[in-house]
């Protein structure tokens, strides 16, 4: 992420009960869409013929992370054979919602468009799972340990206390009305990874302990010798909603971008790392023992 994130922070406090947020009703649309296209027999590539689109778009808007045209909608409504004015109707509505402006009305010259779609969909989810091959994960950062991180992807930066202030925004989901159940596996070596002070680290330890005793945060250690960077050598997270007809997602998060997969294939391939890792990882009560006496300065 690039650049000041403050207004991102501002605009997310101030719509945070504006209803459905567009990222979640463009993928609604996909989805719908994509049976629809399936249930027809066709191929990407022959739907990319129909609206003039390459097959790689056609995924990308399947998958709600593009928005779609009138034109082009009404378009794929009849080569899938919907033919009742009502049911077309329904689309062309999502669809408009779909195009909407995002709730936080990012400027695409300082924030990447993906971390708008990420936060949409977070902000839907009911579970996250959470893999943590290097780092704590954002939501269990402290202001402490992410002013520590700033600056090391931006040396030389001062700290945007916009970052800090959305990072704090999406942590109140942990503990607001209708709370996000969490659940992370953390390998061993992030114990081992001192950011900062012995007091930074130390007060980032603590606060894992503490929230790992919340009914709906589970936090586990993935021990060294199970392996966890070689079946995914970077973090992913697998995301759940409420909506019946949204599939869990996945979101992997690059140097520079990030991947929202959504297909069964993927889905089943990142179901199953989770279950070996979740499996072979050490029990929520034995993993916060071990965080609180890697606090008291114990090691790991």
């Amino acid at each position: 992420m690039a650049k000041s994130t403050s207004s991102i922070a501002r605009a997310r406090d101030g719509d945070e009960d504006s209803g459905e947020d567009p990222a979640i009703a463009r993928r609604l649309l996909g989805t719908r869409l994509r049976t629809l296209r399936v249930a027809a027999g066709l191929k990407g590539y022959d739907v990319g013929r129909a609206i003039g689109a390459s097959h790689s778009k056609i995924s990308r808007l399947e998958s709600g992370l593009l928005g779609f045209r009138l034109p082009d909608l009404e378009k794929l409504l009849t080569l899938y054979g919907v033919g009742d004015s009502a049911r077309r109707t329904e689309y062309v509505n999502l669809a408009r919602r779909a195009n909407a402006p995002g709730h936080r009305h990012i400027d695409a010259d300082t924030v990447p468009r993906w971390y708008e779609t990420y936060l949409a969909f977070e902000d839907s989810a009911t579970l996250v799972r959470s893999y943590s091959p290097g780092l704590v994960p954002e939501l269990l950062q402290t202001p402490d340990y992410a002013r520590e991180l700033l600056h090391i992807v931006r040396p030389g930066e001062p700290a945007d206390p916009g970052h800090i202030e959305l990072l704090e925004l999406r942590q109140r989901r942990l503990t607001g009305p209708d709370p996000l159940r969490l659940w992370v596996l953390l390998e061993q070596s992030v114990l081992r990874r001192q950011l900062g002070s012995t007091q930074v680290w130390r007060a980032q330890l603590a606060h894992l302990g503490r929230v790992a005793e919340l009914v709906n945060v589970t936090i586990q250690i993935v021990p060294d010798h199970v392996c966890g960077p070689l079946l995914s050598p970077g973090p992913f997270a697998l995301m759940r909603f409420g909506n019946p007809d949204l599939s869990d997602i996945v979101h992997i998060h690059h140097a520079t971008s990030a991947q929202f997969l959504d297909r069964s294939g993927d889905l089943d391939a990142y179901h199953s790392i989770w279950d070996h890792l979740s499996v072979k990882a050490l029990q929520p009560e034995r993993s916060t023992r071990i965080i609180e006496g890697v606090a008291c300065g114990a090691a790991v």
